[in-house]
């Protein structure tokens, strides 16, 4: 067991999987009290159980995010109690991410999509930052993308709604900043894990030819990074947007 996030408490929404599953687990280990939040009960407790087996404290908090204020109210209500009276991390990493082009997106998917990336972490933002501010610290950790920024011809949809949480973060930096709560982003590269071949398929791999790591990353790559700029030793850190994409975004190795 680690102590870095010792004595706080956070809540990780879509925390039964992937990198919030990570991010989760590596919280519990460093000593924070943790939240999960998910949809799958079942998954939800195998994530819980797991903290507590390594030594950790961890509660499942169900939650469908729809993007309604009223449910991200409940979410924020129920998180609360579960972990005490407070939430000092919030991690805004629940997202879907749907197949399809422009032209193949309808209504419904888009509004969707905008509904659990982007509508659902602003409501729980608004709901807990204020008290985080009032209390005069805390952190809010939102999950990006580099597909934001180096576009693909696939993905319109969901790289916008990873655009607008970039954009949020340096918004709410600004907005909560001055009292106390830090806003910072982290934008993953390709992360595999066996429970997501099926979904990247052969392709993903070509996503990550030419960059300095050459190969897909894994979601504790994700969650190292979710530690940092939780813990008090991120204090000066403000408003930024965290590659860990193994240089997909910034650096391009060429063969001789």
């Amino acid at each position: 067991m680690g102590t870095r996030l010792a004595g706080k408490t956070a809540l990780v929404t879509g925390g039964t999987s992937n990198i919030g599953r990570a991010i989760a687990e590596r919280y519990g280990a460093e000593g924070a009290f943790v939240a999960v939040s998910g949809r799958d009960a079942t998954r939800g407790a195998e994530v819980v159980d797991g903290i507590v087996a390594a030594g950790g404290r961890a509660v499942f908090v169900p939650a469908d995010l729809d993007g309604s204020e009223e449910g991200a109210r409940a979410l924020a209500d129920a998180a609360t109690a579960a972990l005490g009276g407070r939430i000092d991390v919030l991690v805004n990493n629940a997202g879907i991410f749907p197949a399809g082009t422009t032209t193949t997106t309808d209504g419904a998917t888009f509004d969707r999509v905008y509904a659990v990336n982007v509508k659902s972490p602003f409501f729980l933002t608004a709901t807990i930052a204020p008290a985080m501010a009032e209390r005069g610290s805390g952190a809010i950790i939102n999950l990006g993308s580099w597909i934001a920024r180096l576009a693909v011809p696939s993905g319109a949809l969901y790289s916008s709604t990873k655009g607008a949480m970039e954009t949020l973060t340096r918004a709410w930096s600004a907005e909560f900043g001055p009292r106390g709560v830090r806003v910072n982003a982290i934008s993953p590269g390709v992360v595999r894990t066996a429970a997501s071949d099926a979904e990247l398929g052969d392709g993903a791999a070509v996503m990550m030819h030419g960059t300095p790591a050459g190969t897909f990353g894994p979601p504790e790559a994700i969650a190292d990074a979710a530690v940092y700029l939780a813990d008090d030793g991120a204090a000066f850190v403000h408003g930024i947007v965290l590659d860990v994409d193994g240089g997909r975004m910034n650096v391009a190795v060429v063969a001789a």
